[in-house]
């Protein structure tokens, strides 16, 4: 059971581990994608049998797709970080993601086709996006924790990961391949995508090489959460998955020195447990 907190323990800490490590959004995303590559070629050379019993057109052409709307999301989700902090952006994100990919798997997948699914399913998807928005508040009396916003810059770049994290799911879905089995094409997809958003923008920086350690935090809550899907089924470790947003948003604020007032503590706290309770009752669903 313990396996299926590493994920969320992994995910969590993404944009605390990049925010230590620096760089700029460009940098952070490829170096993620060299480290999630070198991940994937030692799984897969480790344990090679999924990968060669699934090794067909559809699982390269899945994997590099996914992989590069992989790489628009959270290169996106770098930007959204810049412009207005890690603590907002995860929420928000995570809230935007959960909502799209639910929507594409009523209307692209018919996932939802019972009267239990759609009300209970409804009600997690409105706990969502209110959770998110309370993520967003502000304190108005208080312009301390605004002054280095730039919420039009963050918007568009929440909209962009949003469509490309959601690109990265239905891919792979709409082909039917074995998600385990594509790791590596789809690292490989990352590592294109990442390196068109950062060529000729200092790539290869020391920035850049130090953030390959984000990449191999992320594979492995990657490799993780297949084996804990294995043990415990999708809707628990997809559900105790989203509990790692606790991590991003609050380690932020402690140890990233990212302000809030009290107020906006609040909204913060309420609107990340939403969060993640809307995410369980769609995990549950599943």
């Amino acid at each position: 059971m313990w396996i299926a907190l590493i994920p969320a323990l992994a995910w969590g800490s993404i944009g605390l581990i990049s925010g230590k490590l620096g760089g700029n959004a460009n940098q952070q995303t490829l170096g993620m994608t060299w480290g999630a590559l070198l991940f994937a070629i030692v799984m897969t050379v480790v344990a090679p049998g999924n990968f060669l019993a699934n090794n067909n057109w559809q699982l390269w052409v899945a994997g590099i797709l996914s992989g590069l709307f992989w790489s628009l999301g959270q290169n996106q989700q770098f930007h959204a970080m810049k412009a207005v902090g890690i603590s907002k952006t995860v929420p928000i994100s995570t809230g935007a993601q959960l909502v799209t990919n639910a929507l594409a798997g009523i209307f692209l997948f018919h996932e939802w086709t019972t009267t239990r699914q759609l009300s209970l399913g409804s009600l997690a998807l409105v706990i969502l996006v209110v959770g998110a928005v309370l993520t967003a508040l502000r304190d108005k009396s208080a312009n301390s924790s605004e002054q280095n916003e730039d919420w039009k810059k963050g918007t568009t770049a929440l909209v962009l990961s949003t469509a490309g994290y959601l690109g990265y799911t239905v891919v792979v879905n709409l082909l039917k391949v074995d998600a385990q089995a594509m790791v590596l094409p789809q690292a490989l997809g990352m590592v294109a995508g990442a390196s068109m958003f950062a060529l000729g923008k200092d790539a290869f920086k020391k920035e850049s090489f130090k953030n390959i350690i984000t990449g191999l935090v992320w594979g492995t809550g990657n490799l993780c959460m297949f084996q804990a899907t294995a043990m415990i089924g999708l809707a628990v470790s997809f559900s105790l998955s989203q509990t790692g947003i606790v991590i991003s948003t609050f380690g932020s604020i402690l140890l990233l020195g990212e302000h809030k007032t009290k107020k906006e503590m609040v909204y913060v706290t309420v609107g990340s447990l939403m969060v993640i309770i809307g995410g369980v009752m769609l995990g549950l669903l599943k």
